[in-house]
């Protein structure tokens, strides 16, 4: 627990001169992790269910998060949801590529982070391949629930600051190059008698 949460919630009663002390990284990291905007890239089922955590059941507000952004501009986390096709990696890239830094990724679903049970072609087997994902969200489809527990540990990654010690050391979200284009040739290995 850092510095800043535990004045939150402890409550300025117990500080004598009502007033904190903090590095500015600290309170940056922990305003980001309480006011992040989601940016929808809804492609399958996994859609409906990310539909139905931003409904009144769910109060999704209490994470700061009360809309889901339209422009890739105004957001700071996309939650991919549902299979990605290979004609449809090169907008998720360039979608990625429109938000703002920070940024972050939850794969929601099974075919969003292993391409599920289609395993053909014509699908991405997982969308770590296309950008950086910081949190996975299993299931199929994911319950809300699910949703709002990655949508914590993304925020409590966030507060901790191990996204962007991970993302400095592997180099993650570096430019990918994707065609759009379907391979000439595909090989589907069929059982044999």
């Amino acid at each position: 627990m850092s510095a800043v949460q535990k004045i939150i919630d402890d409550g300025l009663g117990g500080i004598e001169h009502n007033f904190v002390t903090a590095r500015v990284e600290d309170l940056v990291k922990w305003a980001r992790s309480r006011s992040s905007w989601g940016a929808s890239f809804g492609l399958a089922c996994c859609a409906i269910e990310m539909m139905g955590t931003g409904a009144s059941h769910y109060d999704i507000s209490r994470f700061g998060m009360e809309v889901f952004r339209a422009s890739p501009r105004q957001a700071d986390i996309m939650i991919v949801a549902g299979r990605v096709s290979q004609k449809m990696a090169p907008v998720l890239r360039q979608v990625y590529d429109q938000m703002m830094e920070p940024k972050w990724v939850i794969s929601m679903g099974v075919c969003a982070s292993s391409g599920g049970m289609f395993n053909n072609y014509a699908i991405v087997q997982g969308v770590d391949q296309i950008v950086p994902v910081d949190v996975y969200a299993p299931g199929c489809p994911p319950t809300p629930e699910t949703l709002i527990h990655a949508i914590e540990t993304l925020h409590q990654l966030i507060e901790d600051g191990e996204i962007m010690r991970r993302r400095a050391a592997t180099g993650a979200g570096a430019q990918v190059e994707l065609s759009a284009t379907l391979p000439s040739s595909v090989s589907v290995g069929l059982g044999t008698k």
